[in-house]
């Protein structure tokens, strides 16, 4: 079963379940997988590693969102958004530890031959797609200027 159609699956499961916040995060998801598909050229279904993304950054948005409302003292709204966010995270692969995101780009590097910050942009574009949805961006790119400085 694809990510989408466990989407829609689980939309269908909150609205029986009378579960408000999981059928407002699966729907929010939907919409956008919807936008997605409509974007391009037509397509009868998202590809996974699209749909991944799209929850991806949907997870990082309330993520950022509940840091705000915590800083403005919104306590209420933080935690609307973190349990949005805990709907999603159920969808992403697991999230890679410091020490196997320090393995993995080590391996990435080694595989490259990369011995400078120079090869830098090579090392990071490997990285982002092997590392897609298991690490961030920000970490990714905060460990690979650590290993080759």
């Amino acid at each position: 079963m694809s990510l989408e159609q466990q989407i829609s699956k689980g939309i269908m499961e909150a609205m029986k379940a009378k579960d408000t916040v999981r059928l407002s995060a699966l729907r929010n998801a939907k919409k956008y997988i919807i936008e997605a598909k409509t974007a391009g050229p037509e397509v009868a279904e998202l590809p996974d590693a699209d749909v991944l993304k799209i929850i991806s950054k949907l997870a990082k948005q309330g993520c950022d969102s509940a840091a705000i409302f915590i800083q403005q003292s919104r306590q209420d709204l933080a935690d609307e958004e973190l349990a949005q966010v805990a709907v999603y995270q159920e969808f992403l692969p697991k999230q890679l530890t410091a020490a196997e995101l320090t393995t993995e780009i080590k391996a990435i590097i080694a595989e490259i031959g990369a011995t400078s910050m120079k090869e830098m942009g090579k090392v990071m574009g490997i990285a982002s797609k092997k590392l897609a949805g298991r690490a961030d961006g920000k970490d990714i790119s905060a460990k690979v200027k650590e290993l080759l400085a």
